[in-house]
């Protein structure tokens, strides 16, 4: 797959499109006057309020930006020109954010053309309609709104006071991913999505277009594995929203069923063309890319593809120092999803952020499991249960097609629902989100609330920050230590298990462990979980805390806390700039240790057997 690394949405990608970044006018508001005042327009009867520049999509309270404001403002404002004569159009123009936070309105030549609320999902905007006269400056002035302190939003680990501390940072606020232009023909496709059935060999296709169709319309699907042939089908299109199958039958004999299975070890991607006709002329055509896996939690493993597969994750709150949220640029997406491969680890937990679609993109391609999970408000309300569910609800939307994601997790460490031992209402909002979760995707396992007071859940995530291998023992280390971990009290004085339920074949995670703190310079204080003095005895700790969960047969799989040091917080295996603080080499050796959990012979057994088995759960190993 030749991807175009610059553009933002790789799962439905087009050839006519203008990149928006760079230099857009800037203004705060804080006293929110900009609408009232009418800053939508492009002549304001004031004088100019945008009296800075900066660079889109970087967050104000960033480096990068040009701004690097961090003090709390809950109203910006953007514009930039554009002139028709510089795009190549179609019959519609498009306006596409990726992310705006957290409640954003949008004008074109003084006309709203788009609204949308939450912080981490896109929203497109028909320009064309408000588009003036070819030859003169079109204007579009974007207004985000981020209340620095409303713990009722979803905000993740944005911080709610003036300055960052302990395991929240400093805020993202307004356009913090790529913003652009697309042309499309009268009709078009708006929504692509792909569900594997490894058991019937098939691969749904949900395609949406921008309206019902008002000709005789065809959708041909032409997928590939390699630039192999492996489908080519052709469809009469009725309705706006249609629903396929696709027979995976490779077209060449040397493609073997099992060999198109997506996995870490073996990242197979079908590369798909969708072409759009209507009265056999092509109108649309659009690139996209499916993978074929499966995941659950059964029997006590998790399963990729009907294998037991263990779990060694890494967790990621996709910051960095100088753009905070927003990525320095598509390359550097990239490179963190090599390092993460290169020591070791076979799987990423986004933490309290909804990670870039070009993040996802480079999990797909070079094999990265990835746990997707939901940034968080800090209060329970009726206005902040309808702000995530609609914003996780868009999640779910965005995110589906990517073979990557093997798990979701809407809450975390029951962080938006303080009183679930009491309040029904609170335990019934976190069933109704496992729920909804698997209603709008039952192809993936959920996790309620990941970390303690599990009740509706696939599998048991655990946080414990035990500094050493023989706390870890001593509490997953045999079945009888096991049954009286899940019925104990963590130390943050939160049960693990909120309601009397038996283990059955759940499975049990350590989601958040490790986290141990080294500094290059110790006289910071920085945060962490465990005191380290040198790299060498971080690297021996470590050692020591991952073989003593491997050894724990009980234990499904890790997630080490953390990737890379996060403003104050210290304890990554990186420090915030990416370099390493210990030998990569070193912790890939330590995570590719067998577990006992899933026998080494076992595992090379099955990897012997997909030589000649069909295609069907249980034919690979992730």
């Amino acid at each position: 797959m030749d991807q175009d690394l610059s553009y933002p949405r790789p799962q439905l990608r087009r050839d006519r499109w203008t990149d928006l970044a760079g230099p857009w006018g800037f203004a705060y508001d804080d006293g929110d006057v900009g609408l009232v005042e009418r800053w939508c327009e492009r002549w304001c009867e004031r004088e100019d309020p945008f009296d800075r520049t900066i660079e889109v999509p970087y967050p104000p309270e960033s480096k990068l930006s040009g701004i690097g404001d961090t003090s709390p403002h809950a109203v910006v404002w953007y514009r930039r020109t554009f002139r028709t004569s510089d795009v190549e159009m179609g019959d519609k123009l498009l306006l596409h954010f990726g992310a705006v936070d957290y409640e954003a309105h949008a004008w074109l030549n003084g006309k709203l053309v788009a609204v949308h609320q939450g912080g981490h999902t896109p929203f497109t905007a028909d320009l064309t309609t408000a588009l003036g006269p070819a030859d003169t400056e079109q204007v579009i002035v974007v207004r985000a709104q981020d209340s620095p302190t409303d713990l009722a939003q979803p905000r993740g680990k944005q911080f709610w006071e003036e300055h960052p501390r302990s395991i929240w940072y400093h805020r993202t606020t307004g356009i913090w991913q790529p913003v652009w232009l697309e042309s499309v023909a009268a009709d078009h496709i708006t929504a692509v999505r792909w569900t594997p059935d490894l058991d019937r060999g098939m691969l749904g296709l949900d395609i949406s277009l921008d309206r019902a169709p008002t000709t005789e319309m065809r959708l041909r699907v032409k997928l590939s594995l390699r630039g192999e042939p492996v489908a080519d089908e052709s469809y009469a299109i009725h309705r706006q929203d249609t629903r396929r199958a696709v027979g995976i039958e490779p077209a060449v004999s040397n493609i073997g069923r099992w060999r198109l299975l997506w996995s870490p070890e073996h990242p197979n991607l079908l590369d798909a063309e969708l072409t759009l006709e209507s009265d056999g002329k092509v109108v649309d055509v659009v690139h996209s890319y499916a993978g074929l896996r499966s995941a659950a939690f059964s029997d006590g493993s998790f399963l990729l593809n009907g294998v037991p597969t263990y779990l060694r994750l890494v967790l990621d709150q996709g910051y960095w120092p100088e753009s905070h949220l927003a990525a320095p640029d598509g390359e550097a997406l990239r490179r963190d999803v090599e390092c993460i491969k290169g020591m070791g680890f076979n799987g990423v937990r986004i933490h309290q952020k909804v990670e870039d679609p070009r993040f996802l993109y480079w999990c797909d391609r070079l094999g990265l499991m990835v746990w997707g999970e939901m940034a968080n408000a800090y209060a329970f309300s009726p206005t902040a249960v309808e702000r995530l569910v609609s914003e996780w609800t868009e999640v779910l939307r965005r995110d589906y097609s990517h073979p990557c994601i093997v798990t979701w997790v809407p809450l975390n460490e029951s962080w938006g629902v303080p009183n679930l031992p009491r309040d029904p209402a609170q335990r019934d909002y976190v069933r109704a989100l496992y729920h909804l979760t698997k209603a709008l995707d039952p192809t993936r396992p959920v996790i309620g609330n990941d970390g303690w007071e599990h009740f509706a859940s696939d599998a048991w995530g655990i946080h414990d920050y035990a500094t050493r291998g023989k706390d870890i023992r001593e509490r997953y280390g045999s079945p009888a230590a096991l049954e009286h971990t899940l019925g104990a009290t963590q130390p943050q004085h939160h049960a693990i298990a909120l309601e009397a339920r038996k283990r059955v074949d759940e499975p049990i995670i350590l989601s958040e462990c490790g986290g141990l703190n080294y500094d290059r310079d110790p006289s910071t204080g920085r945060f962490g979980y465990g005191v380290v003095d040198s790299p060498e005895e971080l690297l021996a700790r470590y050692d020591e805390l991952v073989s003593a969960i491997l050894d724990s047969s009980g234990i499904a799989g890790f997630c080490y806390t953390q990737f890379s040091d996060t403003e104050q917080e210290s304890n990554g295996l990186l420090y915030g700039d990416r370099s390493c603080k210990v030998d990569t080499d070193a912790l890939r050796a330590i995570n590719h240790r067998p577990s006992k959990a899933i026998p080494g012979d076992f595992v090379s057994a099955i990897q012997a057997a997909t030589e000649v088995t069909s295609f069907s759960p249980g034919g690979s190993v992730g």
